[in-house]
């Protein structure tokens, strides 16, 4: 029997003010290549949200390579942001008989069926990247990901310097752009950069319009053109991710204004194109979210393949990831 689950969390750095940076339809990915010894091959079902920003791309990979790595034979969906294409996919991993089912949940709530179904299959499900909520706990295993609520804290802090460095006095007005509706990081970077605000900031911070943006480019600028419009004295900008804050950008250059300067802007995530909006000095700052989880993720379906336990802790510094795309975005910059 598996022990009750725990987090194992990839890493979640952040660098200072001034460099501060830091922090895929069907397809049926790996192969049937045999375990080492001769041993049979273990079949994951793996369902991801979607290819909706540089970050779940990098996710989608990560996870490819290391099942290829690992030897294992690899089903892969993409829900395109859809629960009812993952609730199916989940489905069809159970009807398969495949040896473990990992996702990484469009939303928190509305998966207990589903999950009952695979309990009954005992058929063993890993979380990956978000959590759920669920009136039972035992119907999955563990949760590979990060802490989403820290994130939020540390965008909070790292805003301080940030206005710190800028020279701002008075009145901070912030947009907020949030992930999608229900989805945990939303929830969550919301709940921790609030938690910061409220405690440390309730006199001279406010949230004065917040809206979805999706986690994609494409509503990061919808949603900040519509801003702009309702409340042209925004002075801060916080995206839950790096392509929402590249949207955004777009539209607050549109709207005449200087990205980085007349809207200071702090985005979550480091992936390649958000360093280079940063070295261009329209992001000020990035808080990391490692999107590398594949390896992990193939750790644990081994040892839940395997019936061991896997009531631990994992945390892992700050990722050659982040090293790699920022000299890829900053190649003068000395590492």
């Amino acid at each position: 029997m598996l022990n009750r689950r725990n987090f194992l969390t990839a890493a979640i750095g952040v660098a200072a003010a001034g460099t501060l940076a830091a922090c895929a339809k069907e397809d049926e990915g790996s192969g049937d290549s045999t375990g080492s010894g001769g041993s049979k091959t273990i079949t994951l079902g793996f369902s991801q949200v979607g290819s909706e920003s540089g970050w779940r791309t990098a996710n989608s990979d990560s996870v490819k390579s290391a099942a290829k790595e690992a030897g294992y034979k690899l089903q892969f969906s993409d829900a395109q942001q859809k629960q009812e294409n993952q609730i199916s996919a989940i489905r069809s991993y159970i009807s398969q008989k495949v040896d473990v089912i990992a996702f990484s949940p469009v939303v928190v709530t509305g998966w207990d069926a589903v999950l009952k179904e695979a309990k009954a299959a005992k058929i063993p499900v890993v979380l990956t990247d978000r959590s759920v909520e669920t009136s039972d706990e035992s119907l999955y295993v563990t949760l590979v990901g990060s802490d989403f609520t820290d994130e939020g804290r540390r965008a909070a802090k790292i805003l301080e310097k940030v206005l710190e460095k800028a020279g701002h006095k008075g009145a901070v007005k912030i947009a907020q752009l949030e992930g999608t509706t229900g989805a945990a990081p939303a929830i969550e970077r919301a709940k921790g950069f609030k938690e910061v605000m409220d405690a440390d900031h309730a006199d001279d911070w406010k949230i004065v319009v917040s809206q979805t943006g999706d986690f994609t480019r494409a509503g990061g600028k919808q949603v900040m053109a519509a801003f702009l419009q309702s409340n042209p004295d925004i002075n801060v900008l916080y995206a839950h991710n790096d392509d929402m804050g590249i949207g955004a950008i777009q539209a607050i250059e549109a709207a005449g204004k200087k990205p980085g300067k007349d809207i200071l802007i702090v985005t979550v995530d480091g992936v390649k194109d958000g360093f280079v909006a940063m070295s261009e000095g329209k992001i000020n700052a990035i808080v990391e979210c490692n999107p590398l989880l594949g390896p992990q993720l193939m750790e644990v379906v081994k040892t839940v393949h395997e019936g061991g336990s896997v009531e631990r802790w994992i945390k892992t510094k700050e990722s050659d990831f982040m090293q790699d795309q920022a000299k890829a975005a900053l190649p003068n910059r000395k590492y």
